[in-house]
């Protein structure tokens, strides 16, 4: 606590033309991390979007799958009754030749009857059955060829992020090591109020210079008497028109952030 607190005095206690300069100094560090994110492009969000397909893709397939072992299921299942139908109709028409009168004989007939039915009805099932077999078969196959063309595609596209990645990874480390440090120097309200307006300007700049006369956010001109008043360092003053914080060009210095 003590710790922090001191850091936070040491703050609060910098010169405004230090914090300033910290200030621009982070600006120039985050725009070489927006650099290399910008570098990346949309592929991780390509690489999370094939991602979602195929995993989608892979349910549907699934699901596909179970719907023809059903179907496989149902076809033996209809085949198997039709199996039985024909033998109970054997056995009826070897009784029939035993029937001792017409009653007994008549019975038998409306078994062999019904089993005939069945068997009709069951023949028609596995038509239907064989029908959507052949359909779910297509979307299988088709439903395959999509998902190995995703997967072709994810691991183009991965391979192309991790080929970034290692060649960026190492520069994008050092970078975001000196942002840290500079983040560290200054007071959280500023840090805060450059966050915030980062996170809203056009391009991540939320620290411009002054050039040409002019706010290197907006371009909207800064008359004569503010940039004066940029150029003392005394005071934080934004641009009225866009709100980034503005600095004079000059304000640039080799020092950096302790490592």
């Amino acid at each position: 606590m003590a710790t922090e607190t001191k850091k936070a005095q040491e703050q609060a206690e910098r010169s405004t033309e230090e914090k300033l300069r910290f200030l621009f100094e982070l600006q120039l560090i985050d725009s070489e991390i927006d650099k290399i994110k910008i570098l990346r492009g949309e592929l991780p969000l390509e690489v999370q979007d094939l991602e979602d397909e195929i995993a989608g893709l892979q349910t549907r397939l699934s699901n596909i799958q179970e719907e023809v072992k059903d179907l496989e299921v149902s076809i033996q299942k209809k085949k198997n009754e039709i199996i039985d139908s024909q033998g109970l109709i054997k056995k009826y028409q070897e009784q029939q030749d035993n029937v001792r009168n017409n009653r007994e004989y008549d019975s038998l007939s409306k078994e062999i009857e019904f089993q005939t039915l069945e068997i009709e009805l069951s023949e028609k099932r596995i038509k239907e059955f064989a029908g959507q077999l052949e359909e779910k078969k297509i979307l299988e196959t088709e439903s395959k060829a999509l998902l190995e063309e995703r997967t072709g595609d994810l691991e183009d596209k991965k391979s192309e992020l991790n080929s970034i990645i290692s060649e960026t990874q190492k520069e994008e480390e050092d970078l975001k090591k000196r942002s840290d440090n500079f983040e560290n120097l200054i007071e959280s309200r500023l840090l805060f109020a450059y966050k915030r307006i980062r996170k809203n300007a056009r391009n991540g700049l939320a620290v411009v210079p002054v050039e040409r006369d002019a706010c290197g956010g907006c371009f909207n001109k800064i008359p004569p008497q503010r940039q004066l008043d940029i150029r003392s360092r005394k005071k934080i003053i934004v641009c009225e028109y866009c709100g980034r914080i503005l600095v004079d060009s000059e304000i640039i210095t080799k020092e950096g952030a302790p490592e």
